[in-house]
């Protein structure tokens, strides 16, 4: 049996996915997502439909922070680095963590440069994403994917992330956005999205995280499994 693994909710789950390592095949959804006690067959990207993300060539002038509003996705860091760079900051999303927005983000929320506009569908997401002069992701967690990473770049929409977990995996530096470690080095980073080429960030996020590109890495794990097991089959 193929089972994907989407992140360990807990390490206490590990033994058990441990006592079938023999008998299943592991699926990861990033390479920096792997436990060292588990075997894989492959990591496949999730995958993403291209076609409710519209390319935009000529952003506006905002940054964009979106996501869950929680200490670990970074809102109250975007708003920093928001600040830092002189630019204006929308902020869509679930609020997660009530009592972090009470004390880190309410305060900052105005109608002027930092704007909250509550949880965005698709189609909302799409202008904010596409319109939006980059994406801000300063998490403080070992992310094992990031869709809106993936999303914001197939709008051409450059992201800003700090480098943990799956992050150097779904950006190139300095070709898709950047990967930084200090809010100052985001800051700075700001200053610099006018280098990307966005027509360039979206063909590669599409060549990566597409659906079709999931289907692909999906058959080729059949294919292996269907190998390995009539290796040991035959023995």
């Amino acid at each position: 049996m193929v089972t994907t693994i989407h992140g360990f909710s807990s390490q206490k789950i590990v033994p058990v996915y441990k006592k079938y390592n023999d008998t299943g095949y592991y699926v990861s959804i990033s390479d920096s997502d792997r436990s060292p006690e588990l075997d894989y067959v492959a990591t496949v990207y999730n995958g993403i439909n291209t076609d409710e993300f519209t390319f935009c060539p000529e952003p506006d002038d905002y940054l964009l922070f979106f996501g869950r509003i929680h200490p670990e996705k970074g809102t109250y860091e975007s708003i920093q680095i928001a600040k830092l760079s002189g630019r204006r900051l929308i902020i869509s999303g679930l609020i997660q963590d009530q009592e972090y927005f009470e004390s880190k983000i309410k305060p900052f929320v105005n109608d002027d440069d930092i704007i909250y506009v509550g949880n965005s569908g698709p189609k909302e997401r799409d202008k904010l994403m596409g319109e939006a002069y980059a994406l801000l992701h300063p998490i403080s967690f070992e992310e094992p994917f990031g869709l809106s990473v993936a999303e914001s770049m197939v709008c051409g929409t450059p992201v800003i992330a700090f480098s943990k977990g799956a992050m150097p995996e779904l950006i190139l530096d300095s070709k898709t956005g950047f990967l930084v470690s200090t809010l100052n080095d985001a800051a700075e980073a700001v200053n610099h999205i006018s280098s990307i080429d966005r027509k360039y960030c979206r063909d590669y996020a599409v060549s990566k995280f597409s659906r079709q590109k999931m289907i692909e890495g999906y058959l080729a794990v059949y294919q292996d499994v269907l190998k390995i097991h009539n290796r040991k089959s035959d023995r």
